[in-house]
C-alpha cells in the first residue's frame, strides 16, 4: 500500500510539472512569435505564473531556457506605453532572485531602453519600474560595468530630489550598488546628490541598513571639493553627520566620523568651527568608548583636530583618556568607569575648547 502510495504521488506530480512545461512553452511561444498585442498578453502571463506559483525560481529558469528574455528586451524598445511597462513586469519578475537572468537581460540590450524611461519626467509609474529594474540588475556584479558606463548614474541622481519615496530608495541602493564596486575604480557621484542624501538621512531611522548605504555614499562624494562645499552649503548637513554619530548603527557612526573627519582634515581652518558649532565632543567621546576600532580611532583624531590648542602643547586624545579612565577606576571602581571616563572626558574636552 506504502509503494503503491509513493507511486501515485509521483505520478501526479510528473503529471503536474508535464502541465506546467506545457503552459510555459504555450506562453514563450506566443512571446516569441506573437504579433504585439499576443505578445503584451503573454508577458502580464509570465508575471502572473511567477508571481502566483510557489516554484517561482524554477519557473524562472524554465521561461529564460525557453527564450523569452531577447523578445522581452526588444519590448522594451516598442513606442506603445503598454508594451513597455507589461515587458518591463515580466522581466523584473524574472531578474528576481535570479542571477543568470539578470546577466542575461543586460547582454540582450535593456540597458539603453531603461535609461531612456529614467529621463520621463511625465510617466513616474515607467522611470519607478525602470529605476527598480536597475536596482535589480546592479546586483549582478558582471553587470555594474555596463550600467556605469550607460551614463545612468546622473539618473538616478536627479531621481533623488523628484522621485517618489520608493523611486529615492531604489536610487540610494542602486547608487551604493554601482560605486561601491570591487571590480572597478570608485565612483564619485555628482555633489548635487548631497543635500537630497542628507534629506533623506534625516528622515530615515539612524540605525537602518538605509541609513548605511545613505551615508557610505555622503562619504564617497566627500573626498571631492566639490562635494564638501556642497555638504556645508546643505541644510543642516555636518549636523545630520553628528545625529548619525550620536544614533547610528556601528557602521553608519564609523562612516560618519570618517566624513566629518575627512572634512577636518581637507581644510582644518575651515571646517573645524562648522563642525564644533553642530556639537559633535558627545557623539565622538561616545564614540572612543563604544565604536568600532576604526571609529574609535576616527573619533580620537578628530576630537584632537577639532581641540584649539597647538600640537606641541596638548596631550593625544588617547593619551589623556587613558589619564582619565585610571582616574575614574580609582574613583568609582571597575562597574562604571566607563560612563565616569566619559562624562570627566567630556568636561575637559569642553573646557579646553572654549579657551582660545
Amino acid at each position: 500500500m506504502v509503494e503503491e502510495s509513493s507511486s501515485s504521488s509521483r505520478a501526479a506530480e510528473q503529471a503536474f510539472n508535464h502541465k506546467k512545461q506545457t503552459l510555459i512553452d504555450e506562453i514563450s511561444g506566443k512571446v516569441i512569435t506573437g504579433d504585439l498585442p499576443t505578445k503584451i498578453q503573454a508577458a502580464r502571463e509570465i508575471r502572473s505564473l511567477i508571481r502566483h506559483r510557489n516554484s517561482s525560481d524554477k519557473i524562472r529558469t524554465k521561461f529564460a531556457a525557453a527564450g523569452v528574455i531577447k523578445p522581452l528586451v526588444l519590448m522594451l524598445y516598442s513606442k506603445v506605453h503598454d508594451a513597455r511597462e507589461v515587458s518591463l513586469l515580466a522581466l523584473l519578475n524574472l531578474a528576481s532572485r535570479n542571477e543568470r537572468n539578470k546577466e542575461q537581460i543586460v547582454t540582450c540590450g535593456a540597458i539603453p531602453p531603461l535609461v531612456e524611461l529614467l529621463k520621463f519626467q511625465n510617466a513616474s509609474t515607467m522611470r519607478k519600474l525602470a529605476t527598480a529594474a536597475i536596482l535589480t540588475l546592479s546586483t549582478a556584479p558582471p553587470n555594474k560595468h555596463t550600467l556605469v558606463e550607460s551614463g545612468v548614474i546622473p539618473l538616478l541622481v536627479q531621481i533623488l530630489s523628484c522621485g517618489n519615496v520608493q523611486g529615492r530608495v531604489d536610487a540610494v541602493t542602486a547608487l551604493y550598488n554601482l560605486t561601491t564596486s570591487n571590480e572597478q575604480p570608485t565612483i564619485i557621484p555628482d555633489p548635487n546628490a548631497i543635500p537630497p542624501l542628507i534629506n533623506l538621512l534625516k528622515e530615515c531611522k539612524k540605525s537602518s541598513n538605509f541609513a548605511e548605504k545613505t551615508i557610505i555614499l555622503i562619504g564617497i562624494i566627500l573626498k571631492s571639493e566639490e562635494g564638501r562645499l556642497s555638504i556645508t552649503k546643505a541644510n543642516n548637513g555636518i549636523l545630520t553627520l553628528v545625529e548619525t554619530i550620536e544614533d547610528g548603527s556601528l557602521v553608519s557612526t564609523e562612516h560618519a566620523v570618517s566624513a566629518l573627519l575627512s572634512l577636518c582634515q581637507s581644510c582644518r581652518s575651515k571646517y573645524r568651527q562648522l563642525i564644533l558649532n553642530e556639537g559633535p565632543i558627545p557623539g565622538l567621546l561616545r564614540l572612543t568608548v563604544y565604536g568600532t576600532v576604526q571609529a574609535q580611532d576616527m573619533a580620537r583624531t578628530l576630537l584632537d583636530l577639532l581641540r584649539d590648542s597647538p600640537t606641541e602643547k596638548r596631550l593625544s586624545s588617547s593619551v589623556l583618556e587613558t589619564i582619565v579612565h585610571d582616574i575614574a577606576a580609582r574613583v568609582d571602581g571597575s562597574e562604571t568607569t566607563a560612563e565616569t571616563a566619559k562624562s570627566l572626558l567630556q568636561d575637559m574636552v569642553q573646557r579646553s575648547m572654549s579657551i582660545t
